[in-house]
């Protein structure tokens, strides 16, 4: 049987429709988010600004924590005070932002739009991804064009998880499917790929444990970059508030909506400190399935060389956030250099650099996709 006659022509057109038509929804989604946050109202906003004006002031914060001390049969009790998570970086304690929307119902209407929408979206694009499998019958990353779809479908199901979980997250919304669309796009222009067999050194099960950790450690590791990127953001509006500047109107909306930066801290501090074992085992498992098809654990190979200097920079992420002096917006730029260095061995290595790793001739397809 020859290699075109092995894959299924129909199911991988489905899987390209399935693929297009995620992509129109996404954007649905997309101005769905961005009518929360511009129609949600501004009345409820200002809590971070409040917090702050009265303590430059000298005045009482905000659920500042007292102690109270009672009698008891002659015995003192101390009552325990209610717990408050300072920012890393100091020891401003300001409450979190009502959301995008603003704490408004007619904003609120819009968000649960946009979560509907998504929801929808990653519907149709699991049902891409996991036509692209069958019409192989093999695992759906076997070049980077179906690496795209299937991290950018991991990553909105890991945002999902995190609502359904009940957790505050709807603000990584926005940048998210912002992010998404534009994956997805370069994914079906420049990366794209037919539907074909793997080349030999794939057919291992190895490609269903390490690619698929990989992708999820990824999208893991994005969730962690973006509520980074956002506590930067957050904590120099609150700097600024502390020393008595004034943002302009368009960073207030936004910057108040948002949690506070000791929250947006503590969550990609979780994120990446959670998912970082599971990039010790990625590393870990494709070393021992390169024993087995090259006949070497490690050889330096870029791909190698990369995902172990990704391993070094969320290690000193971690160390760092632990470090007394290097919390806070030092141990964020060592996360966002981390990421970026994910990103380079993703794009970068795949696209620039020739190594083993390099299977369906990405470099080549980019360049003549450019005019090169």
């Amino acid at each position: 049987m020859t290699l075109a006659a092995a894959t299924n022509e129909n199911l991988a057109s489905i899987s390209n429709t399935l693929i297009y038509s995620a992509m129109a929804v996404y954007t649905l989604a997309f101005f769905a988010y961005i009518t929360e946050w511009l129609f949600g109202s501004r009345s409820k906003v200002g809590r971070t600004a409040a917090a702050l004006t009265a303590d430059a002031k000298g005045g009482k914060k905000a659920d500042a924590p007292a102690v109270t001390v009672r009698s008891a049969g002659g015995t003192s009790v101390l009552e325990r005070p209610k717990v408050v998570v300072r920012a890393a970086a100091g020891a401003r304690d300001v409450p979190d932002g009502p959301g995008a929307h603003g704490g408004d119902e007619q904003g609120d209407l819009y968000g649960r739009i946009a979560v509907s929408l998504t929801v929808l979206a990653f519907a149709i694009e699991f049902g891409g991804v996991l036509t692209r499998a069958l019409s192989v019958q093999r695992a759906p990353w076997g070049n980077m064009y179906e690496f795209n779809i299937t991290f950018s479908t991991v990553a909105v199901g890991v945002y999902l998880s995190l609502l359904a979980l009940k957790k505050n997250v709807r603000w990584l919304g926005l940048p998210l499917i912002t992010t998404v669309l534009l994956d997805l796009g370069l994914a079906v222009t420049v990366l794209y790929t037919a539907s074909d067999q793997l080349v030999p050194a794939l057919h291992s099960y190895w490609l269903y444990i390490h690619v698929s950790t990989a992708i999820f450690c990824g999208a893991v590791f994005y969730v962690g970059a973006v509520g980074t990127i956002l506590y930067l953001f957050k904590d120099s509006y609150e700097s600024k508030l502390a020393s008595g500047g004034r943002p302009g109107h368009f960073a207030t909306s936004v910057m108040e909506r948002l949690p506070s930066s000791a929250s947006l801290d503590k969550f990609s501090y979780r994120v990446n400190a959670a998912v970082f074992p599971l990039w010790t085992f990625t590393i870990i498992a494709g070393a021992i399935w390169a024993g087995d098809a090259w006949g070497r654990y490690w050889g330096w190979d870029p791909k190698e060389t990369w995902s172990f200097i990704t391993w070094v920079f969320y290690a000193a992420y971690l160390h760092a956030r632990a470090t007394a002096g290097w919390k806070g917006r030092k141990a964020a730029y060592i996360a966002i250099a981390a990421f970026v260095c994910w990103l380079w061995n993703y794009y970068g290595v795949n696209i620039l650099v020739s190594g083993k790793h390099s299977y369906a001739d990405v470099s080549l397809a980019v360049l003549q996709s450019v005019g090169v």
